[in-house]
């Protein structure tokens, strides 16, 4: 009986692991959440009790999580929120479609930068 190991056929999609098997990406985010977290418990536990800093703590360490852990379509969470930014907020909301008509500079006898066009032209 030979023991046998699944292999993934896409291998774009494997990712080295650092430590822990974790990536790199996931360490710098959880070295992130918990640089900033564990020092808050601490200062939060001695104003609101255990209850109230571990709250606080998960509550500023979960975003950080988040983005570490969360992808979609191979993509992290930071470069969605870029593609929504910039679709919402910085684009223009009415993209018209415009073309060249080519056919109506041909018909008038106007010079077009189309090297397809020119091509076309220099066979006739």
């Amino acid at each position: 009986m030979a023991a046998y190991i699944s292999v993934p056929r896409d291998l774009t999609k494997v990712k080295s692991k650092v430590a822990f098997n974790l990536t790199k990406r996931q360490l710098v985010c959880f070295g992130t959440a918990a640089l900033i977290g564990v020092p808050l418990f601490f200062v939060l536990r001695d104003s609101g009790g255990n209850t109230a800093a571990t709250l606080g703590m998960m509550a500023v360490m979960l975003p950080a999580f988040f983005l570490g852990m969360y992808e979609k379509n191979g993509q992290p969470m930071e470069k969605l929120l870029s593609y929504y930014v910039q679709s919402r907020f910085l684009r223009p909301k009415i993209r018209p479609y415009k073309t060249n008509n080519y056919y109506a500079i041909l018909m008038k006898g106007g010079v077009t930068n189309d090297p397809v066009l020119e091509k076309g032209r220099q066979a006739q």
